[in-house]
């Protein structure tokens, strides 16, 4: 799988690992108004509908900037500024959105649940019977604070049954995850070129109920990030407002047919599941623990308790890794010490297995007993 040479490996949420030929279709210049380059934005625009199974209520808007960017739009073009926005919180991504609607000035409450629990779908019916005004429901699919996967399929049943809309954030999801816009009812799904997709960084997009975004005119608090502006003026002309990220979208395009050619969103997933699987089955081996029960892991990224042993320490354990071409991330999570691993990119079975001779290595070479010590009981 992996083709690289002396490139490190990315076991991250993202930026990630990519094929060396996605990164290859970036080698040529494009014309932002070329008919060639318009064609490209039209087929990656029909294809990220087509993979939302939206084709005949959904399309897709395109917007240059890191995923928040388009999570802000989203809320920000979506949420009427007379409108009130529910959000589910169990991580520093629904916790974002909060600060982005409280900036942005748009009405918002919160039900939030521990970084290690996931929301009830019962106490959302229930916050929306109890308080009328709430027009919209925001949550993540997975939460990449933890590697936590949410009910988003219960969820969306219990908003779609109180009349209201859902918004979501599957940054890192869409693409291996299954969210088909026939099954499950929402008004948009916001993700990003460099996850699960395995494009690279500078674009994000938004898939959007057609309706609700004829509705939305006129709501952005902000021109850049209008989406229906954008959707207008890409529908009218299949150009970008402003300058278009050219070398990002022809990746794009290029790691879509790589997508494709994996089988989709189910050998996209499948591979990351093996990948999961692979990597905590090595990982407790040595006597790591997992933040989460199996239950509640997404095929994602890995959170993993640092061990007690007073010699391991995390900077010097990545910089170590690093060393040996595996870079890893630090723990987001604010009840624990943590540290977490992906298993997103353009990765194989052997790549996580080679993680894991290099962590025993790593271990090795700073004196940190395998398996490790038990960490003390907490809160997660």
């Amino acid at each position: 799988m992996t083709d690289r040479t002396d490139e490190p490996l990315l076991l991250t949420p993202g930026p990630l690992t990519t094929s060396r030929t996605t990164k290859e279709v970036m080698l040529r210049d494009w014309g932002s108004r070329d008919g060639e380059f318009i064609a490209m934005n039209a087929r990656v625009r029909d294809h990220l509908v087509e993979l939302a199974g939206g084709a005949e209520t959904h399309t897709a808007i395109l917007l240059q900037g890191a995923g928040t960017f388009a999570v802000e739009a989203m809320i920000g073009t979506l949420v009427p500024r007379q409108g009130k926005l529910l959000i589910l919180i169990n991580g520093a991504y629904g916790r974002r959105m909060a600060q982005l609607s409280k900036v942005i000035g748009r009405t918002y409450v919160t039900l939030e649940t521990p970084e290690d629990t996931p929301p009830d779908p019962a106490a959302v019916a229930a916050v929306l019977a109890a308080d009328p005004a709430v027009t919209h429901v925001a949550m993540v699919y997975c939460e990449t604070t933890s590697g936590l996967l949410n009910p988003l399929a219960e969820v969306a049943v219990v908003v779609a049954a109180a009349g209201r809309r859902l918004l979501i954030d599957a940054m890192s999801a869409f693409g291996a995850l299954p969210c088909d816009a026939r099954e499950i009812r929402y008004d948009a799904l916001v993700s990003s070129f460099n996850k699960c997709l395995e494009g690279v960084p500078g674009a994000a997009f938004v898939i959007c109920r057609r309706a609700a975004l004829e509705a939305a005119a006129g709501n952005a608090h902000s021109v850049v990030l209008d989406l229906h502006d954008q959707w207008v003026f890409m529908e009218r002309a299949g150009q970008w407002r402003f300058t278009a990220p050219t070398h990002v979208i022809a990746a794009f395009d290029r790691a879509l047919a790589e997508h494709a050619a994996e089988g989709g969103i189910a050998g996209r997933g499948a591979r990351y599941r093996r990948n999961c699987q692979v990597l905590i089955a090595g990982m407790r081996a040595m006597g790591f623990r997992t933040l989460l029960p199996d239950a509640l892991q997404a095929p994602i990224i890995v959170t993993f308790h640092i061990p007690s042993d007073p010699r391991f320490a995390f900077e010097e354990f990545y910089d170590r890794l690093r060393r040996r071409g595996y870079v890893i991330y630090p723990g987001k999570v604010t009840a624990a010490d943590t540290f977490r691993i992906g298993c997103i990119g353009r990765l194989s079975e052997a790549d996580m297995r080679g993680a894991l001779t290099a962590i025993r290595g790593v271990l090795d070479e700073m004196g940190v007993r395998v398996p490790v010590a038990a960490v003390a009981a907490s809160s997660l």
